[in-house]
C-alpha cells in the first residue's frame, strides 16, 4: 500500500512507474495489491521513489487525517481515533481489552461490570478498524 501512495503522490500511473523501475505493469499492480516483493523489485522502487528500503518494507500503516474523505467521516468516528495514527496501535488496545476481560472474568466474576465492558470495547474496536480498513485510510 505504501507504492500506491507514493507513486499517488507522485501523480504517477502504475505504467508510469512500471517504466520508470524496469519492473512489468503486473509486478506493480501485485505489489500495490499487497503481495511479497522480491528483494529485487523493492530495491528498484527504493530507487525510483528515492527511499530507503525499509521505508517500502516496513509494516506501520498510518491513517491519513488530512485527506478530505477523511473529513468528512462522522464526528464520533473521529473522536474515537482521535491521537490514533497507526494500526497497530488499535491493535493493542484490542488486545489489552481482550486481557482486560479475560482477567476480570477469572479473577472476579463473570457478571463484574468491567468484564462485559471490556468486551463490548474490545468489539467496537475490532468494527472501527474494519471500518477504517475497508475505507482505505490506512
Amino acid at each position: 500500500m505504501i507504492v500506491k501512495k507514493l507513486r499517488e503522490k507522485r501523480n504517477w500511473s502504475q505504467e508510469q512507474l512500471a517504466q520508470l523501475a524496469g519492473l512489468s505493469l503486473r509486478t506493480i499492480q501485485r505489489v500495490e495489491a499487497g503481495n511479497k516483493a522480491s528483494l529485487e523489485t523493492l530495491k528498484s522502487l527504493a530507487s525510483v521513489f528515492e527511499v530507503e528500503l525499509s521505508k517500502l518494507t516496513e509494516e506501520i500503516i498510518v491513517i491519513d487525517k488530512k485527506c478530505e474523505a477523511w473529513k468528512s467521516e462522522p464526528w464520533f468516528i473521529r473522536v474515537f481515533l482521535l491521537g490514533v495514527k497507526r494500526r497497530s496501535h488499535m491493535l493493542a488496545i484490542e488486545y489489552i481489552l481482550l486481557a482486560l476481560g479475560a482477567l476480570s472474568w477469572v479473577l472476579l466474576k463473570p457478571m463484574a461490570i468491567t468484564t462485559p465492558l471490556a468486551f463490548f470495547f474490545a468489539y467496537i474496536n475490532t468494527k472501527l478498524i474494519a471500518y477504517i480498513d475497508k475505507r482505505a485510510y490506512w
